[in-house]
């Protein structure tokens, strides 16, 4: 009866849609069976928090999304509101039951031996200026985690090959300083060298497109998305699954939270700390795989 009356209040009084009146309604007859299978005695009225968070479990542990239980928390708690408000009831027992956490997707990530096929194999064999160019560019972003702005931002001056570090300027306009390897210090040579014969420098970015002008961020991101497509079947193939492919190689090979978070350019290490997940992930795959127990 009290059920009836807060759908026609959201119907009649709230103007809200067939559909968002269906779903409370779900909800509160989902929520209401599972109160009477807990005590013949609960009802609507005598509920206390530790039922409603009894509920969320029971949800939860059926395979329920969080975003799932978080609508039907939500329906609950408009519920009570509204009931306590026509004084239907004594308390509002949901005000202070809070919703599950949204459960993060890990990062995505290029395995090892598909950046290695990419860079060694299908890239190397072209010496034009734009698959020297894009190779350039997928290696910087692999060995350095720097993202999409601040490689597009780079010009010839932040760049030091005597000593293979870069300047950044990263969100906010922090600068930070970044190493990288003689591998992509060459490659950098090459590329510079091959762009000073073939391009009329219009502007002083590292990277330039054939007319001279700074490469864009939609470019940088075609270019990427093209090559990474040939050794990937990822369903992301962007710079930032490039940022993601260096963390994860990183610590995969021993490096430290810490020295990632600042190489990332991360202000937080919660920030860095998903990549650890992800490391753990493989590491889960590699044991179910390798143990004959498994």
């Amino acid at each position: 009866m009290i059920v009836d009356q807060f759908l026609n209040y959201l119907r009649y009084e709230r103007n809200r849609s067939p559909r968002t009146v269906q779903l409370y309604g779900e909800n509160l007859r989902d929520f209401e069976t599972y109160i009477r299978g807990v005590d013949d005695c609960l009802t609507l009225q005598t509920v206390d928090a530790d039922v409603i968070r009894g509920w969320m479990e029971f949800l939860m542990d059926e395979g329920k999304k969080p975003t799932t239980v978080n609508l039907a928390l939500s329906a609950v708690r408009t519920f009570y509101r509204y009931a306590l408000s026509r004084k239907l009831v004594s308390k509002d027992p949901a005000h202070v039951v809070t919703g599950p956490k949204k459960s993060k997707p890990l990062p995505q990530f290029v395995r090892e031996a598909e950046m290695n096929c990419l860079l060694d194999e299908k890239l190397s064999l072209d010496s034009s200026y734009n698959i020297v160019r894009a190779r350039t560019i997928i290696t910087l972003f692999y060995e350095t985690g720097i993202r999409l702005a601040e490689l597009v931002g780079l010009n010839d001056e932040d760049i030091d090959l005597d000593t293979m570090q870069l300047k950044v300027t990263g969100k906010r306009d922090k600068q930070r300083i970044v190493p990288f390897g003689e591998e992509l210090a060459q490659m950098l040579r090459e590329y510079m060298a091959l762009r000073d014969d073939e391009v009329t420098r219009q502007s002083p970015a590292l990277f330039l497109t054939d007319k001279g002008e700074r490469v864009s961020r939609n470019q940088v991101q075609y270019l990427v998305r093209k090559h990474l497509s040939e050794v990937t079947t990822l369903k992301k193939r962007s710079p930032h699954v490039l940022r993601h492919s260096f963390a994860t190689a990183m610590l995969n090979n021993g490096a430290g939270l810490e020295s990632v978070k600042k190489l990332l350019g991360h202000v937080s290490l919660n920030t860095t700390e998903i990549y650890t997940h992800t490391t753990f992930e493989q590491l889960k795959r590699v044991y179910s795989e390798a143990h004959p127990r498994a």
